[in-house]
């Protein structure tokens, strides 16, 4: 997900891509290669970026998305780069979690203006637009409202700098509700430089006001500095319908609402089942069927309208006036409306997620506004049409307009960045990095195996774990990785047995059996009856297969349901196993994760959003609730039962909805009666994922929403895993049961794989040693090794790795050598405490050739007449045989073999 983008206006083949959780990128190539800047910060995720082109092109980042979503991450302030992105400096503001926009002086390059929003889940002060004169080292608030009120907006007169304008937004999200709007939302205008601010949008401006003014995003024309656009997502519901109207349209919710038994058993069966149709009742329901349970008083019309009763349908269908653009061509004093009907299609009910409106430097008739689609006015907002093509994703949240080529725009989206020339006639794609925001991942048993993944609005996707990226595909047409599904991706399970049958689907729990081979694909989502209240989804919704019977399907809704024939037919095995809800906008009280004992079909934990954990030892006939002694509340981001013990379950707790960032993991030996704080070293940072490693007991791992830490001694302590694992949110983590592999899920940088096989061995024996050799896997010798195809080619160069353990960091010597003991290589390692790796490319050091020569003829291997050759490349390569690896760390040493397999043998003619 794309937040921001700063073009060099002069050579605008070089820019620079912010990403919500993805890091800061800069490509000089006009999006054919990026290049990641901000890696090892505190934080990856941004809200807005500006770049001082004039002065050394010095870089300003703002951390923390700004867009208010579910997944927006927060920040810690404010950072600068002069040297290109090569080193950083923290500038504070770190407790306004969100920046909207930074905006620099066209003159001064020490003076700068930061639109903050505050947190997103708590009241604070930090908070309003603040301002600093000595290039970040301090800063003064100079506009403030309140703790709720923040600044999401901000633009400047570049021809007169002491004029600048502020969108002020309250917004405040629970878990259980967004408040996108309030009556100190507006527009703020400043005459001396963001010293003093006037409000602009007061009753008699013309621009709305009151509880429903939610975001707004500003532009100014600079032709004409007076004239100032608006883009409002205007949270006031719209105009009922008088009763003609709606006389003449199909029938209604609104109408069912408040319609009398009397007049419902009037309607026509037509009518009815009409509207039974248009919102995709099951066909077990018809009109008869329901009038002659109302006539009965065994239904109410409302009963229709709670059966409707949908997060996912609220998103779309809350009747909201939604995006509205205004003009202002007297610096904000008065304000009109540039068009008559509603933008429909563009915001739906979530417009704080978009906000951002754009002008063309040459032409104030020419708008560009961004939501689902990106829409283009080319008459000053009187109409409108969509700019984006097949190649292009919805959801756009930052665009650039060329201001000396007209229809030259970079637009940032879901789906990464898209290009045009032409105003949106065609468009490319520039979406190198990788930059993925997986929800959650999963593994089969194919060979290589496959890792499936859901993404936020990028659908589930599937492909071989075996794949390196690289464009090669761009030639053949063939990109190994395919959809699944599309939307919110969410949870996945595969049943191993075919490696082809996959349970996922998209937010609030619309999830589908597919099966990969033939594409035959069926809606499996539990179901409530008409009458009843409407079952609660979480926005990933879990389900877990069962490890003793892959027909046994778990769904978590408010309850727990199973199914024993794939998810065909559902019985729900529990009653709520929530705190029962809180009304608001967001479905709360919901299951949140599953896991079945691998150790005992049956023994069944499930967690809730709003912190219960129960545990059911019979297959769900009974339900006791084991976490009264834990931390109250918090959202239960993981159950893990144990691979090794029966009654050992681990969790983790994740408190971020509620601004609470500490790490809590727990264990319990006794099926939850008493439980154990884990992990007291860890950061600071909110845990998605824990899990026990299925080889070693006391092997965890941990996924936070910043890295990945493991634990060798049961949890007691951590510590980090390779730096080249970027620091960005991990949602999940599964361990490959067969490769030894662990598969990390980030939201923000895709997905990693690393072999743990080694990991897995760190026992206290092995640990306590001062050097310790991992025997490598056979080589399979090949008599290309080192040949040069062509006189333009690369050497073939083969490679193994020669893993090992040292307790202490320091030098290390590694020699390979024959079985008498006669030394073939020597190369030399400055270890690190912990696993080190050293590359081996299976040479011979080639003074040592005449030595290995008559090893091999003694051996038979070589005639007394032939004659050891170098290759292409120079080197001399180990044949096939049994050779020892020898390493001396300190005053001690370790031994291990190497197999040269030998290869497929030349067919001699004749």
């Amino acid at each position: 997900r794309v937040v921001d983008l700063a073009v060099n206006p002069d050579n605008p083949t070089e820019f620079y891509v912010a990403y919500a959780s993805g890091g800061l990128w800069k490509t000089s190539d006009n999006g054919i290669s990026f290049t990641p800047l901000f890696d090892d910060q505190a934080v990856m995720t941004i809200g807005d970026i500006a770049v001082d082109w004039k002065n050394g092109e010095t870089i300003w980042v703002g951390t923390g998305e700004n867009n208010s979503s579910r997944s927006s991450y927060s920040g810690t302030g404010i950072y600068k780069s002069t040297d290109g992105g090569a080193s950083w400096q923290h500038l504070g503001l770190a407790e306004t979690h969100h920046i909207g926009r930074i905006v620099l002086h066209p003159d001064d390059p020490n003076t700068v203006w930061v639109a903050a929003m505050g947190h997103l889940y708590s009241f604070n002060p930090e908070r309003g637009v603040y301002k600093t004169t000595d290039g970040g080292q301090t800063w003064e608030k100079t506009l403030y409202i309140d703790e709720g009120t923040g600044a999401i907006d901000l633009v400047i007169d570049t021809s007169n700098p002491e004029v600048l304008y502020a969108a002020m937004w309250y917004r405040m999200r629970y878990a259980w509700n967004f408040v996108e709007s309030g009556e100190t939302s507006g527009i703020y205008k400043s005459e001396d430089g963001g010293e003093n601010w006037k409000l602009l949008t007061t009753q008699a401006s013309g621009f709305p006001v009151g509880k429903g003014v939610g975001r707004i995003g500003l532009a100014l024309y600079e032709g004409q500095p007076q004239k100032l656009f608006a883009l409002l997502d205007n949270q006031f519901r719209r105009p009922e319908k008088d009763d003609s109207e709606q006389a003449a349209e199909a029938l209604t919710r609104e109408q069912l609402k408040t319609m009398s038994k009397e007049a419902f058993l009037s309607l026509d069966e037509k009518t009815l089942n009409r509207f039974l149709d248009d919102n995709n009742f099951p066909m077990k329901y018809t009109a008869r069927q329901i009038m002659e349970k109302v006539r009965n008083d065994e239904l109410t019309p409302q009963a229709l309208v709670d059966f409707l009763e949908d997060a996912n349908r609220e998103l779309f269908d809350t009747p909201v006036i939604g995006a509205e653009v205004y003009v202002s061509e007297d610096g904000g004093t008065s304000w009109r409306k540039t068009h008559e009907d509603y933008l429909d299609g563009l915001y739906y009910s979530y417009g704080y997620y978009f906000g951002e409106i754009r002008v063309a430097a040459h032409d104030a008739d020419k708008l560009y506004i961004l939501g689902v689609p990106l829409l283009m006015s080319a008459d000053g907002g009187k109409s409108w049409t969509s700019i984006g093509k097949a190649n292009v994703h919805g959801d756009h949240h930052a665009l650039w307009v060329n201001p000396t080529r007209p229809g030259h725009l970079i637009d940032g989206n879901d789906g990464g960045v898209n290009i045009t020339y032409d105003d949106g006639e065609h468009w490319f794609k520039a979406n190198s990095p990788a930059v993925g925001q997986f929800y959650a991942i999963a593994v089969d048993m194919a060979q290589p195996y496959n890792v499936y993944g859901g993404l936020q609005d990028n659908g589930v996707w599937v492909g071989p774990s075996s794949n390196r990226e690289n464009p090669r595909w761009h030639s053949s047409g063939r990109y190994p990785f395919k959809m699944i599904l599309g939307g919110d991706g969410m949870q996945v399970e595969v049943d191993t047995r075919d490696n082809a049958t996959v349970y996922t689907g998209f937010q609030f729990g619309f999830y589908s059996r597919v099966n990969r081979n033939t594409g035959k694909r069926q809606s499996i989502k539990p179901q409530h009856e008409l009458g009843e209240r409407p079952l609660r989804f979480n926005w990933q919704s879990p389900i877990k297969l069962s490890p003793h019977n892959q027909d046994i399907l778990y769904f978590g809704t408010n309850k727990l349901y199973r199914s024993m024939d794939q998810g065909r037919n559902w019985q729900a095995i529990s009653e709520d196993l929530t705190n029962g809800g809180i009304h608001g906008d967001v479905p709360y009280g919901t299951l949140t994760t599953i896991d079945e004992s691998p150790l005992q079909f049956g023994l069944i934990y499930v967690g809730s959003d709003d912190g219960l954990i129960h545990l059911s030892r019979d297959g769900g006939f009974r339900w006791q609730r084991i976490s009264d002694e834990l931390p109250q509340n918090l959202w239960v981001s993981r159950v893990e039962a144990s691979h090794h013990e029966q009654g050992t379950v681990y969790i983790t707790l994740n408190g971020y909805r509620f601004d609470d960032f500490s790490a809590y993991l727990y264990r319990s030996r006794d099926y939850g009666a008493t439980w154990q704080r884990l992990g007291e070293n860890l950061p600071d940072e909110p845990l998605n994922v824990v899990v026990e490693d299925p080889e070693n007991a006391e092997l965890l791992y941990v996924g936070s929403d910043h890295s990945v830490y493991i634990s060798l001694d049961g949890g007691e302590t951590f510590q980090g895993v390779s730096p080249e694992l970027p620091a960005a949110p991990v949602h999940d983590l599964v361990v490959h049961p067969r490769d030894r592999d662990l598969v990390v899920g980030t939201h923000g940088r895709s997905i990693y794989i690393a072999n743990i096989e080694h990991v897995q061995q760190l026992r206290p024996d092995v640990l306590q040693k001062t050097v310790h050799l991992f025997s490598p896997a056979p080589v399979t010798y090949d008599t290309n090794f080192g040949r040069k195809f062509s006189p333009w080619s690369t050497a073939r160069e083969p490679e193994t790795e020669i893993a090992f353990y040292v307790r202490e960091a320091g030098k290390t010597t590694i020699r390979i050598k024959l079985d008498d003991g006669r030394i073939l290589q020597e190369l030399q390692d400055d270890s690190e405490r912990g696993l080190n790796y050293l590359s081996y490319d299976l040479s011979v050091q080639n003074e040592r050739k005449g030595l290995y020569q008559n090893a091999l003829r003694s051996r038979g291997i070589l005639d007394d007449a032939e004659e050891l050759r170098l290759a292409d490349n120079g080197k001399l390569y180990l044949r096939p045989g049994t050779y020892t690896i020898e390493i001396v760390h300190g005053a001690e040493t370790a031994t291990g073999t190497l197999k040269i397999k030998e290869g497929r043998k030349k067919r001699k003619r004749g």
